[in-house]
């Protein structure tokens, strides 16, 4: 059984623990260096005994109820868990190993009593709702009076006014869903790392760029099978294979692999963890007294319904994508082929359809898009739009030692915060591209406290004595990343509880960011070749920009065939315009023991028209955004974001300068700093003066 610290221990573990003293390395960033794994757990329930304890003050405080030493106290407690949470969350993802996600299964039961302890504390319950009863007549700022709606919201949220009854159940689904969560995501990485494809002949690497076969030789030569290739399901590694191999069976062989990821029948298997997972989830939300859990999710959410999500550009999108289809088959034709395209023949006939309409082959763009010239590019923009500096850090703690770490300085020369770069794959790393923290924004006695961001992503790993050269998709995904970053960096609030804004608020200041990646005011900046230095030349800008729209088809439908699909497995109503929806739930609303996911999965997408070429862009069991946590009802934001993005970009084109100072100014201040103080609508309406409108979107994609 597991048990706080005793004050002996404590003394003991504190001489030696890290996490038991304030940081004194440079900036204060956490010392991952002496870090080490038996740190983690005595200082995660150290952290639940002090916040416990904080909690008890709170709750024994014999004065009234105030703003200040209910609300603020509560904002604040929690410290020490909080420093040890975000790095052990943070290196589980970058640098996980089989104790690390045992020490995660551990916990999860723990983290999630402690959490539901404090959420259905109803003394602690008593004394917010004191304080929100007289919140008019309290004098507080706007800043002050979100974070008690938002912590008064979020108790009711999470369980304050049900009865002892169902706090006990909730309590029971909450550690249900944190743990299948935790499973999800880690069965995911397990079949990730599982699937390998060695190549023995050399005629069979055909079409294959140099690059890819160089890490293809030292991947092989790292496990052991020198004068082999090995390719994995790693996105550096199996796109480009499926993109460039002329060998068809070799595609279908790595296609299918991938598209599998758990739904193999085997012990990383995810169907009954899904199936067990959306009727948890469903579960709580009829326990909460919503519908389903998709009416839970999207309360507080801008897009408020799934009806309005169900409402986004499917049917011009998939009319593209049709058309790129008939561009494939046409393909296959001219080279003599006689076969429709399967789904392991598009990234491949595409490039070559590509090809023939534009001139333009992406691994001409490669040698200009040097790593750290892209890298360099994006501080260029960032610099250009609001003055700030980025400049490299040696000699100081890393997340991992191939991490690069730089000080980020304000216009007027302060320090604005610390940002970190990893950007390769390793097996103990989680797939995908995100921007993390290892210290948010926060102030301490009045003094501001600097952010430490990590920018994570899982780019092509550089041939040996070579610098890594990206795709235009990957440059894309740099830009993307950073301006997570730079929402992190720029955010300046108080109270830890206003610090966040709407999920599908949430991918406007990355997504933004994304419009300068080929701008070719920007490209002169940064594409040189890697080689002779010389700028990437006018006529491949023009192809860049002239094929960037060829297909949209393809990406739009596949992104918003996972965005239905999230949405499906969490709104027992479905599509409600759709006369033959098709549900997960039985007549009695529940989620019957024997529903098959996969099946469910081809039904409700097949019943839209989806093309049997094109998978959702992430199926069921390997569908880590809305299965592992964190975009759950919410997958669709990346395009309710492109609505706000497309339409802010404008907002710049259409003074004439893309480095506008009087709209970089204003999306400083009104987007990118005040966290969530204010309504996400009322934010974009500060910059822009009005709604989105929806034209930019549909052009920029290609759709209008």
């Amino acid at each position: 059984m597991l048990t706080a610290c005793g004050t002996s221990e404590k003394k003991t573990v504190e001489g030696e623990n890290p996490f038991f003293a304030e940081y004194t390395t440079p900036f204060g960033v956490p010392p991952f260096d002496q870090i080490k794994f038996e740190h983690y757990k005595p200082a995660l329930l150290q952290g639940m005994e002090e916040g416990r304890k904080e909690i008890e003050a709170i709750v024994n405080n014999p004065e009234e109820p105030t703003f200040e030493n209910t609300i603020v106290a509560l904002d604040e407690q929690g410290a020490l868990l909080r420093k040890v949470q975000i790095v052990f969350g943070g290196q589980n993802s970058v640098n996980t190993n089989d104790e690390m996600q045992a020490l995660s299964r551990e916990m999860s039961p723990l983290l999630s009593k402690y959490s539901d302890d404090i959420n259905l504390n109803p003394k602690l319950f008593a004394r917010v709702k004191a304080v929100y009863d007289k919140k008019d007549e309290l004098g507080l700022d706007k800043e002050q009076m979100k974070l008690l709606e938002e912590t008064y919201k979020d108790f009711v949220r999470g369980g304050a006014n049900l009865s002892a009854e169902d706090q006990a159940k909730l309590r029971e689904l909450n550690s249900k869903i944190s743990m299948l969560q935790l499973t999800f995501g880690q069965n995911m990485l397990k079949e990730t790392n599982a699937f390998k494809l060695v190549i023995d002949k050399q005629e069979d690497l055909s079409g294959l760029p140099e690059t890819l076969i160089a890490n293809a030789a030292q991947a092989a030569k790292d496990a052991g099978m020198e004068g082999k290739w090995v390719f994995t399901l790693q996105n550096p590694s199996v796109m480009p294979f499926l993109q460039y191999s002329d060998k068809r069976e070799l595609r279908e062989k790595m296609f299918n692999a991938y598209i599998n990821r758990g739904n193999n029948n085997n012990e990383n298997d995810n169907k009954e963890v899904v199936r067990d997972l959306v009727a948890a989830r469903l579960a709580k939300a009829k326990l909460m007294g919503y519908d389903d859990y998709a009416s839970f999710v999207l309360e507080d959410r801008m897009a408020k319904s799934s009806d309005k999500v169900y409402q986004l550009v499917w049917k011009p999108a998939l009319a593209k994508a049709k058309e790129e289809l008939a561009d494939i088959n046409a393909e296959i034709k001219k080279e003599g082929g006689n076969f429709e395209a399967e789904g392991w023949d598009w990234r491949y006939y595409f490039e070559k359809a590509k090809k023939a309409k534009f001139n333009l082959d992406e691994n001409e763009v490669r040698p200009y898009l040097k790593l750290d010239n892209v890298r360099e590019g994006a501080f260029y923009v960032a610099n250009k739009l609001y003055g700030i500096t980025f400049t490299p850090i040696r000699n100081i703690p890393l997340p991992y030692p191939e991490a690069q770490a730089f000080e980020c300085k304000d216009k007027d020369g302060s320090h604005l915060g610390v940002i970190y770069f990893d950007f390769f794959p390793r097996a103990s790393k989680r797939g995908g591209a995100w921007c993390g923290s290892y210290r948010p924004q926060a102030y301490k006695d009045g003094k501001r406290v600097a952010p430490v961001v990590t920018i994570v992503c899982n780019f092509s790993q550089p041939a040996p004595g070579q610098p890594a050269l990206l795709s235009a998709d990957e440059a894309n995904t740099l830009f993307h990343e950073f301006g997570h970053g730079l929402h992190g960096l720029f955010r300046d609030v108080h109270y830890s509880g206003v610090s966040g804004v709407p999920r599908d608020f949430v991918e406007l200041p990355s997504q933004v960011m994304e419009h300068w990646v080929f701008e070719p005011e920007v490209l002169k900046v940064y594409a040189k070749h890697y080689q002779t230095g010389e700028v990437i030349p006018a006529e491949l800008i023009e192809k860049l920009d002239k094929s960037g729209k060829y297909g949209q088809g393809f990406a739009t439908t596949e992104y918003l065939a996972a965005s239905y699909l999230d949405m499906d497995f969490h709104a027992v109503s479905g599509d409600a315009a759709d006369k033959k929806v098709i549900k997960f739930v039985d007549q009695t609303n529940n989620v019957p023991a024997n529903l098959n996911v996969m099946d469910f999965e081809q039904q409700t997408l097949g019943r839209r028209g989806l093309l049997k070429q094109i998978p959702s862009r992430y199926r069921t069991t390997y569908f880590n955004h809305t299965m592992g946590g964190g975009y759950t009802a919410g997958y669709y934001s990346y395009i309710w974001a492109e609505v706000l993005d497309c339409d802010a970009f404008e907002a710049f084109k259409e003074t004439g300068d893309i480095f506008n100072q009087e709209c970089a100014d204003k999306f400083r201040k009104y987007v990118l700093t005040p966290g969530g103080i204010d309504d996400a609508m009322d934010m974009y309406k500060n910059f822009r003066g009005k709604e989105p409108g929806t034209d930019p979107l549909l052009k920029n994609r290609g759709l209008k």
